[in-house]
């Protein structure tokens, strides 16, 4: 009877058995299958190293050292012999310390990583994936799949997914793995692996995370070092050194402690590597010139920046003291001069007399990337900054800086538009006066009456040919700045006036090679164009503009033992404030302002942006010699006139052409116009 009884338990077992075998069998030879196919897809381990579908740019600053990286970066192929061997500790022990002793999928690793999912209140396949670095791997390569631009939108979408999680992606990556480790040792996986991996900050691979974060090869990195680059794995970007130091030298803690625990690291070893985690080279600290290298990827051609298929090296005009000098000053201006919570936006360019840019400052947040450049991108009305040209154009035309103009009220009639009549700021007039302290004054009237008798198509002809690229106002208000423009192109075309009066186009590049080549494709040694007015009328408005800050609305930008000269500028309902100037070494432009157009509050271009032009210059002068400005010397005042002729004696004919010439002159410069 307990036979009879048992013979239905024992039919199904057998028949049990039998469909299990059989489904084992069937699933075998179909994983065997799929392994062998994939097999015969892998190439030889050179060709999956770099997997990049866009190349790099890498920018040097002026002494040749990297200040900036974009795109993806590869550093260049390490293996698993070459590598540090800290390094390979590290990942093996954080991401599969088993590596050595799987077949590329690890049961127990992903029942355990299932078991943290459940309890933590996630799917069993969310979260972590008890994934083998051989898994990984297979992810990296996309199991083969590579990135093609006519199917995916955009790399990040193909990336996505690359990395989707679903059961069956799951079960696809642990054969591909599987044919990974038929094909290939496992250095030679963990070489793959060690290349593939993405690092945050456009590193793509160990090698370019290494020289991105450290300065230094994977080779050489230490053992808190190799621990931070290992926590990276986790989540790249939250982890990357760049956005948050603290957290990721905790990040690494935890994988010193499980270098320690595994037997990688002695008690002393680990114990050195918690008392000096690492810490950035000083170019990843700074993050410097994040405005200049967007300015130069988007000036240059695409093809060799922004889409290059190569890695390009670019040799620029970046300094990064000047840079440094710039962002101080405005920190410096923005905490101690304007009240807490302001909104307002600054922006700075420093260059040399030939256009070479040496320091960027695009807004108040200095360490960015792809940010919005105020320096660059912002069209804003100029103001009293564009009244030097005004005066350009009449020293170019034979006039002298201590010819007269009347400055009193004045009212034009435009026709389609009515009368206008521009004012002083501030209201007051001062009569007849030199074009040094119409300019020095920044009198609005008087200005307007050089304007309109040099002409005012030959006032736009010379901003035009000093670098004024900008649409320029076809009426009397344009001696008055009522164009827009760029601080950029402002700043160059002042930097016209110190070279001695050639157009000058702003330049960042100095020259432009492929990786690995000798020969540049491109070189620049000078930013200088036509002359636009003579030396002589240069060297004259010099000294006007070193008035403006000697005795004029510029005062504020004075520097202790140099001599400078400049212009300072504020539109209409002070929108905005300019202050552009220099000393015999470099031009300096800053404007302030709000995005949105909301009027400042008490500020003038001799104020504020004074300041920031004054604290930046000092920093940058600071320890050199100081040189004089290219002016004339200022004429010695005239002899006193001659006593009045005696009673009956008449005046020379000398005399009567002077009478003459001083009509004509005062007829052009000091009649009203309407």
């Amino acid at each position: 009877m307990a036979a009879l009884a048992l013979a239905p338990l024992r039919w199904l077992l057998r028949l049990t058995w039998r469909l299990t075998w059989r489904i084992g069998a069937v699933t075998a030879i179909i994983v065997a299958l799929a392994v062998g196919y994939y097999y015969t897809t892998l190439p030889p381990l050179e060709k999956l190293v770099d997997g990049r579908a866009h190349g790099s740019v890498t920018l040097l600053d002026r002494d040749g050292r990297v200040f900036a990286w974009r795109g993806e970066q590869f550093g260049g192929m390490i293996t698993a012999d070459s590598v540090s061997p800290h390094l390979k500790n590290a990942i093996i022990a954080t991401e599969d310390k088993r590596f050595y002793r799987h077949l590329g999928i690890s049961p127990r690793g992903i029942a355990g990583a299932i078991r943290i999912n459940l309890r933590e209140g996630r799917g069993p396949l969310s979260g972590n994936g008890g994934s083998t670095i051989s898994q990984q791997t297979a992810k990296l390569l996309c199991m083969g799949r590579p990135y093609d631009p006519e199917k995916w939108k955009s790399e990040a979408e193909y990336e996505r997914d690359c990395r989707q999680g679903s059961l069956w992606r799951k079960v696809k990556e642990a054969v591909y793995a599987l044919a990974l480790e038929a094909r290939y040792s496992k250095d030679e996986i963990l070489t793959i692996y060690l290349n593939r991996a993405f690092l945050g900050g456009g590193a793509r691979g160990f090698e370019a995370a290494s020289q991105r974060y450290f300065g230094k090869s994977a080779k050489e990195v230490n053992p808190a070092e190799a621990a931070m680059l290992a926590g990276l794995l986790k989540a790249p970007t939250r982890y990357a050194p760049t956005n948050n130091l603290q957290r990721s030298q905790d990040r690494a803690r935890v994988i010193i402690q499980l270098m320690e625990e595994q037997g990688y690291l002695t008690p002393a070893e680990a114990a050195e590597a918690r008392a000096n985690p690492a810490r950035l080279s000083k170019a990843a600290a700074a993050r410097a010139g994040g405005y200049f290298a967007d300015w130069i990827m988007g000036s240059a051609p695409a093809f060799l920046t922004r889409e290059t298929t190569e890695d390009v090296i670019i040799r620029t005009t970046f300094d990064p003291k000047i840079q440094r000098a710039a962002e101080e000053a405005l920190q410096f201006v923005f905490e101690t001069k304007v009240r807490p919570g302001s909104r307002a936006q600054a922006a700075i360019i420093v260059m040399s007399a030939d256009g070479a840019v040496r320091a960027m400052v695009g807004g108040r947040e200095t360490k960015v990337s792809g940010a919005f450049n105020r320096a660059t991108q912002a069209l804003r009305q100029p103001g009293s900054t564009f009244k030097p040209f005004v005066y350009a154009a009449a020293l170019e035309m034979g006039y002298s800086y201590n010819d007269r103009v009347l400055d009193a009220p004045l009212t034009i009639n435009i026709p389609g538009s009515g009368p206008w009549s521009p004012k002083n700021y501030g209201g007051k007039y001062y009569g007849e006066v030199t074009l040094t302290e119409a300019l020095m004054r920044s009198l609005n009237t008087a200005t307007v009456r050089v304007a309109m008798a040099m002409g005012l198509e030959n006032v736009r002809r010379v901003a035009a040919d000093f670098g004024l690229e900008s649409d320029l106002a076809k009426g009397p208000a344009l001696a008055l700045g009522a164009s827009e423009t760029t601080l950029i192109e402002m700043t160059s075309a002042y930097a016209g006036i110190l070279n001695g009066g050639r157009s000058v186009e702003p330049y960042g590049i100095t020259g432009l090679k492929l990786r690995g080549d000798d020969e540049d494709l491109f070189a620049q040694e000078g930013g200088m164009g036509e002359r636009v007015i003579s030396e002589n009328a240069a060297r004259q408005l010099t000294y006007m503009m070193n008035q403006v800050i000697e005795r004029g609305t510029g005062r504020r930008a004075r520097l202790k033992g140099w001599q400078a000269a400049g212009k300072t500028g504020t539109t209409q309902a002070a929108r905005d404030a300019w202050f552009i100037g220099f000393t015999a070494d470099y031009v300096t432009g800053v404007w302030m302002g709000y995005d949105d157009n909301t009027p400042l509050k008490g500020v003038t271009g001799g104020g504020l942006p004074a300041d920031i032009w004054r604290e930046t210059m000092q920093r940058v002068e600071a320890g050199k010699e100081p040189r004089p400005l290219p002016m004339i010397a200022p004429q010695p005042p005239a002899p006193p006139a001659p006593p009045p002729a005696q009673p009956g004696r008449r005046r020379g004919g000398d005399d009567t052409a002077e009478r003459v010439l001083l009509d004509v002159l005062g007829q052009i410069l000091g009649g009203q116009r309407r």
